[in-house]
């Protein structure tokens, strides 16, 4: 699906004055290119991404733009499919000839795209999980969430202080999941954590209890962290419950959505996992750096949709805004000069944490930017 995002009334009547017109006025625009999850497995992480670069393109314009020019949002759909996401990123690069790409809601959909990055001498903002995106560092790609084995740290650490030593993994079979269980694998060691069991599932399984079962018979397993996103880790998380496995469960941030909460029901109840300052706004002390920044973007958000936000809708936030930051940095459009400006965004708080990037660092978030959540009550509430 390809969506172009309009200016209003006033601009169009101001260029065709000017003698603008259509073709003048498209020449103009600043085009934002995404491909997103909107369907699929992916698609409650998906779907508020593209809302929410609606929402803040929309916002900008009526703002006068950037350097004077309107935005213009070119998305597609990629369906929660690798191989469409790389079909679309050519396309947005050598048809739609966008200044910018802000997307790849997966870790597998963003790794597919990466290759053509470079080629096209294009700035690419990943709204993807795994580290390895930004490991080893590529010239023209970037990310804004927290990487996976930021989220496998944060949890063993957890897991260390509750004397927690014994652990089973359960991880989703796609690239966030296989990128997961890859650093949860690589990391574990670190932290005094064994790894007892280590099953998978795909993307679209419906019932996990073989896997469970497995684990519940493992003798001395403590814990159990499943890794992975979308709707398979409610469904896991129900699975649990009907097994009557009674061990403390912990996610990763896949799942940092009120979506995960509704789904999953009150088999959600106790579960632990990172995730962004954004989901626990409202329980933020005022002097957190973060209050205002995530307080605005609820607020906007619930008011535009009616619904609840999600982590998945800041990093499209944060994403956006460090490109606008980078351009007005530059003072251009030119794609080098925003990259440049881009890896130097220094202190920009965000829904995800406060953010400084560099040549090394094509992310510019720690782990003290999660927050360890626990859901009580079908609320989301600070763990820690």
């Amino acid at each position: 699906m390809r969506q172009m995002k309009r200016i209003g009334i006033a601009g169009w009547s101001a260029l065709a004055l000017l003698g603008g017109w259509v073709d003048g006025a498209m020449a103009q625009n600043v085009k934002i290119g995404s491909f997103l999850s909107v369907t699929g497995p992916a698609a409650f992480l998906g779907v508020p991404e593209l809302k929410t670069l609606q929402l803040y393109v929309d916002k900008i314009n009526q703002g006068g733009g950037i350097l004077g020019r309107q935005l213009e949002l070119v998305h597609y759909d990629d369906a929660s499919d690798a191989g469409k996401s790389n079909s679309f990123a050519s396309r947005l690069i050598n048809n739609d000839k966008v200044d910018v790409i802000i997307g790849g809601t997966t870790t597998g959909g963003s790794m597919a795209a990466i290759p053509l990055m470079a080629k096209g001498s294009m700035p690419f903002i990943s709204l993807a999980g795994g580290v390895s995106i930004i490991e080893p560092v590529k010239k023209w790609v970037f990310k804004v969430p927290h990487t996976d084995r930021m989220a496998a740290e944060k949890i063993f650490s957890d897991l260390k202080k509750r004397n927690l030593k014994k652990v089973a993994l359960l991880s989703e079979s796609t690239g966030f999941g296989q990128s997961g269980r890859k650093e949860t694998l690589a990391v574990a060691s670190k932290y005094g954590i064994e790894l007892v069991a280590d099953e998978t599932y795909g993307p679209k399984d419906t019932d996990m209890t073989v896997q469970l079962t497995k684990i519940r018979n493992v003798p001395g397993v403590q814990a159990l962290f499943v890794f992975g996103l979308g709707q398979g880790p409610a469904l896991v998380s129900k699975n649990i419950a009907q097994l009557g496995i009674n061990l403390p469960h912990y996610e990763s941030h896949g799942v940092a959505s009120e979506e995960f909460i509704k789904l999953a029901g009150s088999a959600a109840e106790g579960i632990r996992l990172p995730a962004a300052a954004l989901l626990v706004a409202d329980k933020l002390p005022k002097t957190d750096q973060q209050k205002q920044v995530v307080t605005d973007y609820t607020k906007n958000y619930t008011e535009h949709y009616k619904s609840d936000v999600s982590t998945f809708g800041g990093h499209a936030y944060d994403a956006l805004m460090i490109y606008v930051g980078a351009v007005k940095k530059a003072g251009s459009f030119d794609k080098e000069k925003v990259r440049t400006a881009i890896e130097q965004t220094r202190n920009f708080v965000g829904t995800g944490g406060v953010v400084n990037m560099s040549a090394t660092d094509h992310l510019g978030l720690d782990a003290s930017a999660f927050r360890l959540l626990e859901i009580r009550k079908g609320e989301w509430s600070m763990a820690e």
